[in-house]
């Protein structure tokens, strides 16, 4: 028997486990969370004895005698302190590293109440955070000391905010303490724990699938396969991903599953597993579109390896071409991206009803999860009832389906709760990443500078199925020329499939791939017209009234040459900075629905914000709430932020295409319109107790190839500017944004949103690599080679704003900003690097410099 002391308390077990599943499991201390189990993410740090220590590497036995402390066990006054200052600086975004970070601040200021920043960056530096780029958290934890050491009062709270105002997020404080739950952290009476057999092979036939042995283990309650699968087809977009394989299908990639188990523990299941007997024949993978594109080539779907094409074509780019002064013609090749969110893929499933399902899930849109669990089951999709948790991070790799399929069908056939989770391995495995692409770019100017044409091919990877693929492949041609003003464009895509892991939606929706080659083609034709980079970009940069090299107007809202001015002196102070300008849309748009919606309900005393639009990370509570506190004039505290829920929620989408703010922003604001003109009939808010107030916005958009003299491809666009500063050794010491979002609705939202974006585009440019070899996923979390707090560099945002006459007609003027923030940011340090050693790199991540030699 083994006795620990934790948060004061002494506990007993007669198991030599983890500590973190010792406090998870068995004694629910979830604030504790499990990021990876390997030591690398530091999500489960606690204190022992005053130190801080990863629970996923000690075992009990080794801790008795030790005094134990998890967040659940900080005083609630001290506890109170973070809280306050966490969410002041805007620290907390999709939350699930916090409570790891405020323990890690808790180890430091329990003896330094008076850190420098790089003392903070050692603290936490062992803690990794995807979403804000660690600026903000090493804020919140230098308040914290001000607060701690001078003994300050934390201030009431406002009674009134509006747009472009400082505000602490809705949803900050139970991030902070860990009282709010993940799907992770759900553990229900009688709850079975599932796991699949994903395939040995890339690509093979499966003559056999024998589960006898397996069903004997005493701890085995079921095993699912291929024939117990109501519609064995589900997808996004387009239904061609297999939920399992049976013997005689022809596997497409490894993360392929034959079959789902259920145990009783979770200890067992990989025991079970190994129990599953496969015959495979192994047959050649394909492993890069050129390959599929063969004409002997194996099918990997029935229907042909190219899963989809775009194509724009404007003017005439070859004759405008041909008769330019300066021409330049380069290739450019990028790779894979792994997300990296914090939470691994996570749902709970159990039955609801005499026939129906309850999901609790980590997910971009509980409505997606209704739909395609609903139709692998063939139940009406009122019969799947989907609840979002909070959700640990997204940036587009939670939109398909991962571990929500196996849940629902083993709850759904057993009658019984059923937890199914990716461990961090079978997540880098298995999930979407971003399409690795290969361009060929011929860009144009005249005597001038001045853009007349670009011509350009882009092969994608989409891997083994389709995913997002075709509207990935359509925002990288339609944004390939940048937000520029010229107009012979002729840009062709396509989207092969291959036996690879699968690619999908990215944060930059291929736009960050098309910004790469344009903006490294433009910096050629500077030095051949004589100019320089900020310069030849100033001088072609989109204005009000202009066109897009797509067709559209351009906006009275459109502020890229503001975004310019305010990094030309920035630009100009040192030898080596990079330059790159990007733009991405808001919204589906290209014709496609795009509907956001927002209900308000007067539920005892307090209004209900609901909406579907899944929060992971970008905060669309706190996003909801201001626009509705802007339009009626109420006190933020009279509100209640629901999470989403296909019985409370109206649907609103997807978290997808930097549509929230707009699209349901534009909702909420209707929303609180309505329910301002119900209180200034003279109706007091208990006086409309019971009523509901909805709000709905549709956005119009032209599709591709519109037969427009100027179509609208999407309702609007946000614009940016980013400089990459680096010593002479390389290393990168500074990077600064000059973005217009229009009216930033929250500012440490907005600015935590777009210093997370440079890290992890700084990333994808210099220190990430995942790998697939041969179609094996080989890369490990600890190494890819995401930027920890003491590797990042200094961060400077500074926001463009229209004036107010010439702002977006929607949402109080707010733009997304969240995909916009990491598509300029790899070309900046390309074009850094550059200047710095005159080689000109044409791949992604880059190498030959400080963070890869070779």
């Amino acid at each position: 028997m083994y006795i620990l002391h934790i948060n004061g308390r002494d506990y007993e077990t007669p198991h030599d486990k983890k500590l973190l599943r010792f406090l998870r499991d068995d004694l629910h201390l979830t604030a504790t969370k499990d990021g990876c189990s390997e030591g690398a993410c530091g999500t489960c740090t606690v204190l022992i004895d005053g130190k801080k220590v990863k629970a996923c590497i000690p075992k009990i036995s080794t801790l008795e005698g030790k005094n134990i402390l998890t967040v659940e066990g900080i005083d609630p006054e001290e506890m109170k302190v973070y809280e306050h200052c966490f969410a002041e600086a805007g620290a907390v975004q999709c939350g699930f590293c916090i409570p790891g970070m405020v323990i890690s601040a808790k180890s430091l200021l329990d003896t330094n109440l008076t850190p420098t920043r790089a003392e903070v960056k050692k603290a936490i530096k062992g803690n990794l955070c995807r979403c804000t780029g660690y600026k903000k958290i090493e804020d919140a934890i230098l308040l914290a000391a001000d607060f701690f050491r001078e003994k300050l009062e934390i201030p009431l709270p406002p009674a009134a905010l509006h747009m472009n105002e400082h505000f602490k997020r809705i949803d900050a404080a139970e991030k902070v303490n860990g009282t709010g739950i993940f799907a992770d952290d759900m553990y229900l009476p009688g709850m079975l724990y599932a796991k699949c057999l994903y395939s040995k092979y890339p690509r093979a036939r499966i003559n056999r699938i024998d589960v006898s042995k397996a069903l004997e283990h005493p701890d085995c309650v079921e095993i699912l396969t291929k024939k117990d699968v109501p519609c064995n087809k589900i997808g996004h977009i387009k239904q061609d991903w297999d939920v399992l394989m049976g013997e005689g299908d022809i596997t497409r990639y490894v993360g392929n599953a034959l079959a789902v188990i259920a145990a009783a523990r979770a200890e067992a299941l990989e025991e079970i597993l190994a129990l599953i007997d496969v015959d495979y024949t192994e047959l050649p993978a394909i492993t890069s579109p050129y390959e599929a594109l063969k004409g002997d080539a194996p099918l990997i779907h029935e229907d042909g390896n190219i899963m989809s094409r775009a194509n724009l074509v404007r003017g005439n780019a070859d004759e405008a071409i041909k008769n330019s002064k300066y021409v330049v013609t380069r290739k450019y090749k990028t790779s894979w991206q792994e997300h990296g969110f914090m939470e691994p893929e996570c749902c709970v499933a159990l039955p609801e009803g005499e026939d129906g399902l309850l999901i609790y899930t980590t997910s971009q849109s509980i409505y997606d999860v209704q739909r395609e669990c609903a139709q692998m089951l063939g139940l009406p999709k009122e019969k799947v009832h989907c609840h979002a948790p909070l959700v640990g991070g997204g940036f587009g790799g939670k939109e398909d389906m991962s571990v929500q399929q196996y849940a629902a069908l083993m709850a759904w056939y057993i009658r019984k709760p059923v937890k199914i989770k990716y461990s961090r391995q079978e997540s880098l495995n298995y999930h979407v990443k971003r399409h690795p692409m290969e361009m060929e770019f011929t860009t144009a100017c005249d005597e001038n500078g001045r853009l007349t044409a670009m011509k350009g091919v882009i092969i994608a990877d989409t891997g083994a199925y389709a995913s997002l693929g075709g509207p990935v492949l359509h925002r990288a041609c339609t944004h390939a020329a940048g937000p520029y003003n010229y107009q012979n464009i002729d840009i062709f895509g396509m989207s092969v499939y291959t036996n690879n892991v699968v690619s999908g939606a990215y944060r930059g929706f291929g736009v960050t791939q098309s910004c790469f080659a344009t903006e490294m083609n433009i910096n050629l034709l500077a030095e051949m017209a004589g100019l320089d980079p900020w310069e030849i970009r100033r001088r072609n940069a989109i204005k009000p009234g202009d066109v897009l090299p797509n067709g559209q107007t351009a906006d009275p809202n459109t502020n890229m040459e503001a975004c310019l001015d305010a990094v030309k002196d920035i630009y100009y102070s040192n030898p080596y900075a990079g330059i790159a300008c990007g733009f991405k849309n808001a919204g589906t748009g290209m014709g496609k629905m795009d509907v956001g919606r927002v209900l308000l309900s007067i539920e005892q005393g307090k209004i209900h914000i609901r909406t579907s639009a899944s929060c992971m990370g970008q905060g669309i509570g706190q996003m909801a709430l201001t626009e509705i506190c802007h339009a009626s004039g109420l006190n933020p505290a009279l509100f209640v932020f629901e999470a989403a829920d296909t019985i409370r929620t109206p649907n609103s989408g997807t978290s997808t295409a930097s549509r929230q703010t707009v699209v349901t922003g534009e909702a909420a604001r209707r929303a609180g319109e309505k329910l301002k003109c119900a209180l200034d009939s003279g109706n007091s808010l208990a006086d409309l107790e019971g009523q509901e107030f909805f709000g709905e916005y549709s956005a119009k958009t032209d599709p591709l190839g519109a037969i427009k003299d100027n179509p609208v491809s999407h309702v609007s666009y946000s614009y940016g500017t980013q400089v990459i500063i680096l010593n002479e050794e390389g290393k990168i010491t500074k990077a600064v944004s000059a973005f217009d979002v229009g009216t930033p609705v929250n500012i440490q939202s907005v600015e935590g949103q777009i210093e997370g974006g440079m890290i992890m585009g700084i990333g994808y440019g210099v220190t990430e690599e995942f790998k697939c070899e041969n179609g094996y996923p080989v890369s490990k979390f600890g190494t890819i080679g995401f930027m920890r707090a003491d590797e990042a560099p200094e961060l400077e945002v500074i926001l463009c704003q229209p004036k107010e006459e010439d702002k977006l007609p929607y949402s109080f003027g707010a733009k997304g900003c969240g995909e916009l923030c990491m598509i300029p940011t790899s070309p900046a340090c390309a074009h850094a690097y550059y200047r710095l050693d005159g080689v000109f790199r044409q791949s992604l991540p880059l190498k030959g410099t400080y963070y890869k030699k070779k």
